[in-house]
Protein backbone atom coordinates (compact mmCIF):
# COMPACT_ATOMS: atom_id res chain seq x y z
CA UNK A 1 0.00 0.00 0.00
CA UNK A 2 1.49 3.21 -1.21
CA UNK A 3 2.08 5.96 1.59
CA UNK A 4 0.09 9.37 1.89
CA UNK A 5 3.41 11.24 0.69
CA UNK A 6 3.79 9.49 -2.57
CA UNK A 7 -0.16 9.74 -3.82
CA UNK A 8 0.40 12.31 -6.10
CA UNK A 9 3.85 11.04 -7.78
CA UNK A 10 3.56 9.33 -10.96
CA UNK A 11 4.71 5.40 -10.57
CA UNK A 12 8.17 4.55 -12.64
CA UNK A 13 6.03 2.69 -14.68
CA UNK A 14 4.23 5.40 -16.49
CA UNK A 15 5.32 8.57 -18.08
CA UNK A 16 4.05 11.92 -16.69
CA UNK A 17 0.41 12.79 -18.48
CA UNK A 18 -0.36 15.90 -19.89
CA UNK A 19 -2.94 17.89 -17.83
CA UNK A 20 -5.12 20.98 -18.64
CA UNK A 21 -2.84 23.68 -17.37
CA UNK A 22 0.11 21.98 -18.86
CA UNK A 23 -2.04 22.31 -22.39
CA UNK A 24 -2.46 25.28 -22.14
CA UNK A 25 0.88 26.60 -21.38
CA UNK A 26 1.63 25.18 -24.98
CA UNK A 27 -1.02 26.19 -26.88
CA UNK A 28 0.08 30.19 -24.99
CA UNK A 29 3.56 29.50 -25.24
CA UNK A 30 6.11 29.12 -28.51
CA UNK A 31 6.12 26.66 -30.92
CA UNK A 32 8.86 23.90 -31.08
CA UNK A 33 11.57 25.04 -33.08
CA UNK A 34 12.74 21.56 -34.47
CA UNK A 35 9.04 20.51 -34.95
CA UNK A 36 7.36 23.72 -36.03
CA UNK A 37 9.75 26.30 -38.07
CA UNK A 38 8.83 29.36 -38.55
CA UNK A 39 7.80 31.15 -41.74
CA UNK A 40 10.23 31.67 -44.34
CA UNK A 41 12.28 28.77 -42.93
CA UNK A 42 12.19 25.83 -45.00
CA UNK A 43 11.22 22.20 -43.32
CA UNK A 44 13.63 19.69 -42.20
CA UNK A 45 13.61 18.04 -45.85
CA UNK A 46 14.95 20.76 -47.71
CA UNK A 47 18.29 19.87 -46.04
CA UNK A 48 18.82 16.82 -48.31
CA UNK A 49 17.76 18.75 -51.91
CA UNK A 50 20.56 21.52 -50.79
CA UNK A 51 22.76 18.48 -50.23
CA UNK A 52 22.01 17.10 -53.87
CA UNK A 53 21.98 20.68 -55.00
CA UNK A 54 25.34 21.04 -53.84
CA UNK A 55 26.95 17.16 -55.22
CA UNK A 56 25.34 18.10 -58.96
CA UNK A 57 26.91 21.76 -58.52
CA UNK A 58 30.20 20.41 -57.51
CA UNK A 59 30.22 17.57 -60.33
CA UNK A 60 29.31 20.16 -62.85
CA UNK A 61 31.90 22.77 -61.87
CA UNK A 62 34.42 19.76 -61.92
CA UNK A 63 33.22 18.83 -65.45
CA UNK A 64 34.04 22.47 -66.52
CA UNK A 65 37.49 22.80 -65.05
CA UNK A 66 38.43 19.34 -66.24
CA UNK A 67 37.64 20.53 -69.89
CA UNK A 68 39.24 23.74 -69.68
CA UNK A 69 42.40 22.11 -68.80
CA UNK A 70 42.15 19.53 -71.38
CA UNK A 71 41.92 22.80 -73.80
CA UNK A 72 45.23 24.02 -72.56
CA UNK A 73 46.57 21.04 -73.44
CA UNK A 74 47.83 19.69 -69.84
CA UNK A 75 46.10 16.62 -70.48
CA UNK A 76 46.48 14.26 -72.73
CA UNK A 77 43.10 13.63 -74.97
CA UNK A 78 40.88 11.50 -74.17
CA UNK A 79 40.56 8.76 -76.19
CA UNK A 80 38.20 6.06 -77.31
CA UNK A 81 38.79 2.43 -75.74
CA UNK A 82 37.22 0.66 -78.79
CA UNK A 83 38.37 2.81 -81.38
CA UNK A 84 39.21 1.47 -84.56
CA UNK A 85 42.91 0.59 -85.06
CA UNK A 86 44.67 -0.14 -88.66
CA UNK A 87 47.74 -2.41 -88.43
CA UNK A 88 50.11 -2.01 -91.79
CA UNK A 89 52.43 -5.57 -91.98
CA UNK A 90 53.14 -5.15 -95.37
CA UNK A 91 56.65 -5.97 -97.47
CA UNK A 92 58.55 -3.21 -98.90
CA UNK A 93 58.67 -2.81 -102.09
CA UNK A 94 60.96 -5.44 -104.46
CA UNK A 95 62.61 -4.33 -107.65
CA UNK A 96 61.95 -6.74 -110.01
CA UNK A 97 63.04 -5.24 -113.85
CA UNK A 98 63.85 -1.91 -114.99
CA UNK A 99 63.91 -1.55 -118.80
CA UNK A 100 64.44 1.46 -121.26
CA UNK A 101 61.45 3.05 -123.17
CA UNK A 102 61.53 4.52 -126.70
CA UNK A 103 57.85 5.06 -126.64
CA UNK A 104 56.01 7.87 -128.01
CA UNK A 105 52.62 8.02 -126.51
CA UNK A 106 50.55 9.73 -129.68
CA UNK A 107 46.76 9.48 -127.96
CA UNK A 108 45.45 8.21 -125.16
CA UNK A 109 41.57 6.97 -125.01
CA UNK A 110 39.31 6.86 -121.67
CA UNK A 111 36.56 4.05 -121.51
CA UNK A 112 34.07 3.32 -119.59
CA UNK A 113 32.48 -0.56 -119.44
CA UNK A 114 29.31 -1.66 -117.44
CA UNK A 115 29.90 -5.74 -116.73
CA UNK A 116 27.10 -7.71 -115.90
CA UNK A 117 28.11 -11.03 -114.75
CA UNK A 118 26.03 -14.21 -113.18
CA UNK A 119 26.69 -17.95 -112.35
CA UNK A 120 24.60 -19.97 -111.32
CA UNK A 121 23.29 -23.79 -111.58
CA UNK A 122 20.65 -25.09 -113.62
CA UNK A 123 17.25 -26.25 -111.46
CA UNK A 124 18.59 -24.33 -108.78
CA UNK A 125 17.00 -21.61 -107.61
CA UNK A 126 18.70 -18.46 -107.39
CA UNK A 127 18.20 -17.52 -103.13
CA UNK A 128 19.77 -20.94 -102.69
CA UNK A 129 22.99 -20.65 -105.75
CA UNK A 130 23.70 -17.78 -107.41
CA UNK A 131 26.13 -14.96 -107.88
CA UNK A 132 25.36 -11.85 -110.00
CA UNK A 133 27.86 -8.70 -109.94
CA UNK A 134 27.18 -5.28 -111.82
CA UNK A 135 30.71 -3.89 -112.29
CA UNK A 136 31.17 -0.71 -113.58
CA UNK A 137 34.96 -0.29 -115.03
CA UNK A 138 36.53 2.98 -116.00
CA UNK A 139 40.75 2.33 -117.35
CA UNK A 140 42.87 4.04 -120.41
CA UNK A 141 44.62 2.83 -123.23
CA UNK A 142 47.72 4.62 -124.73
CA UNK A 143 48.53 4.40 -128.41
CA UNK A 144 52.42 4.90 -129.07
CA UNK A 145 54.89 4.50 -131.43
CA UNK A 146 57.98 2.70 -130.95
CA UNK A 147 61.30 4.09 -132.47
CA UNK A 148 63.21 1.53 -130.73
CA UNK A 149 61.89 -0.36 -133.77
CA UNK A 150 63.16 1.98 -136.14
CA UNK A 151 65.07 -0.37 -139.11
CA UNK A 152 67.83 0.61 -140.20
CA UNK A 153 67.79 2.97 -143.40
CA UNK A 154 64.08 4.31 -142.66
CA UNK A 155 65.27 7.33 -142.47
CA UNK A 156 66.30 9.29 -145.69
CA UNK A 157 68.03 13.16 -146.11
CA UNK A 158 68.08 14.29 -149.59
CA UNK A 159 71.55 15.24 -150.90
CA UNK A 160 70.69 19.33 -150.17
CA UNK A 161 69.43 18.59 -147.25
CA UNK A 162 65.64 19.98 -147.58
CA UNK A 163 64.22 16.92 -148.22
CA UNK A 164 63.43 14.05 -145.19
CA UNK A 165 61.63 10.57 -145.44
CA UNK A 166 60.39 8.60 -142.38
CA UNK A 167 59.29 5.25 -141.93
CA UNK A 168 57.98 4.19 -138.75
CA UNK A 169 56.46 1.35 -137.21
CA UNK A 170 52.69 1.24 -137.01
CA UNK A 171 51.47 2.69 -133.75
CA UNK A 172 50.71 -0.05 -131.43
CA UNK A 173 48.01 0.22 -128.41
CA UNK A 174 49.17 -0.47 -124.69
CA UNK A 175 47.86 -2.62 -122.28
CA UNK A 176 44.43 -1.32 -120.24
CA UNK A 177 45.42 0.09 -117.20
CA UNK A 178 41.66 0.11 -115.23
CA UNK A 179 41.39 2.60 -112.57
CA UNK A 180 40.59 1.47 -109.78
CA UNK A 181 39.76 4.48 -107.77
CA UNK A 182 37.22 4.92 -110.30
CA UNK A 183 36.01 1.30 -110.89
CA UNK A 184 33.50 0.05 -108.53
CA UNK A 185 30.55 -2.80 -107.75
CA UNK A 186 27.18 -1.15 -108.05
CA UNK A 187 25.22 -4.31 -106.98
CA UNK A 188 25.48 -7.57 -106.20
CA UNK A 189 23.41 -10.56 -105.43
CA UNK A 190 24.57 -13.79 -103.77
CA UNK A 191 23.04 -16.98 -102.82
CA UNK A 192 23.18 -18.11 -99.40
CA UNK A 193 25.04 -21.32 -100.33
CA UNK A 194 27.46 -18.10 -101.88
CA UNK A 195 26.96 -16.75 -98.67
CA UNK A 196 28.28 -19.28 -96.84
CA UNK A 197 30.75 -20.63 -98.93
CA UNK A 198 32.57 -17.13 -98.25
CA UNK A 199 32.90 -17.79 -94.36
CA UNK A 200 33.98 -20.92 -94.92
CA UNK A 201 37.10 -20.45 -97.93
CA UNK A 202 36.70 -17.35 -98.63
CA UNK A 203 38.07 -16.53 -102.46
CA UNK A 204 40.16 -13.52 -102.45
CA UNK A 205 40.62 -13.47 -105.91
CA UNK A 206 36.76 -13.53 -106.49
CA UNK A 207 36.90 -10.42 -108.38
CA UNK A 208 39.69 -11.07 -110.64
CA UNK A 209 37.23 -12.38 -113.14
CA UNK A 210 35.36 -9.41 -113.43
CA UNK A 211 38.44 -7.11 -113.55
CA UNK A 212 39.98 -9.36 -116.26
CA UNK A 213 36.80 -9.35 -118.29
CA UNK A 214 36.00 -5.05 -118.09
CA UNK A 215 39.61 -5.00 -119.05
CA UNK A 216 39.13 -7.05 -121.91
CA UNK A 217 36.32 -5.51 -123.15
CA UNK A 218 37.77 -2.16 -123.12
CA UNK A 219 40.45 -3.64 -125.18
CA UNK A 220 38.14 -4.46 -127.66
CA UNK A 221 36.77 -0.95 -127.64
CA UNK A 222 40.16 0.43 -128.03
CA UNK A 223 40.87 -1.59 -131.33
CA UNK A 224 37.87 -0.49 -132.93
CA UNK A 225 38.05 2.92 -131.57
CA UNK A 226 40.32 4.68 -134.09
CA UNK A 227 42.61 5.17 -131.65
CA UNK A 228 45.61 3.55 -133.59
CA UNK A 229 44.83 6.17 -136.55
CA UNK A 230 44.89 9.05 -134.18
CA UNK A 231 48.30 8.07 -132.83
CA UNK A 232 49.58 8.00 -136.79
CA UNK A 233 48.15 11.54 -137.69
CA UNK A 234 49.90 13.29 -133.90
CA UNK A 235 53.20 11.05 -134.93
CA UNK A 236 53.29 12.79 -138.11
CA UNK A 237 52.32 16.00 -137.03
CA UNK A 238 54.97 16.11 -134.39
CA UNK A 239 57.77 15.05 -137.16
CA UNK A 240 56.93 17.13 -139.49
CA UNK A 241 56.79 20.27 -137.17
CA UNK A 242 60.44 19.25 -135.83
CA UNK A 243 61.99 18.80 -138.99
CA UNK A 244 60.75 22.02 -140.56
CA UNK A 245 62.33 23.81 -137.47
CA UNK A 246 65.45 22.32 -138.20
CA UNK A 247 65.37 23.33 -141.81
CA UNK A 248 63.56 20.56 -143.86
CA UNK A 249 61.11 21.70 -146.36
CA UNK A 250 59.58 18.44 -147.29
CA UNK A 251 59.18 15.92 -144.89
CA UNK A 252 56.99 12.61 -145.52
CA UNK A 253 56.24 10.23 -142.76
CA UNK A 254 55.13 6.43 -143.67
CA UNK A 255 54.39 3.64 -141.72
CA UNK A 256 55.49 -0.10 -142.16
CA UNK A 257 52.28 -2.36 -141.82
CA UNK A 258 51.71 -3.78 -137.97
Amino acid sequence: MARDGDINEPTREFPDYPTSESLRDRAEGSPDPDRYPGPGVPPSGGGAARGLLWVLGAAALAVVVLLGVQATGLLPDFRNPFAKEQTDRSQPPLLKSIRDLSRYVAAEGNFQVVVDVQNDRRNVPDFLLNERTLFVGAGRVEAYVDFAKIADGAVVVSEDGKTAEIKLPAPQLGETDLDMDKSYVFAQQRGLINRLNDLVAGDPNRQQQIYKLAEDRITAAARDSGLAARAEENTRKMLEGLLRSLGYEKVTVTYTAP
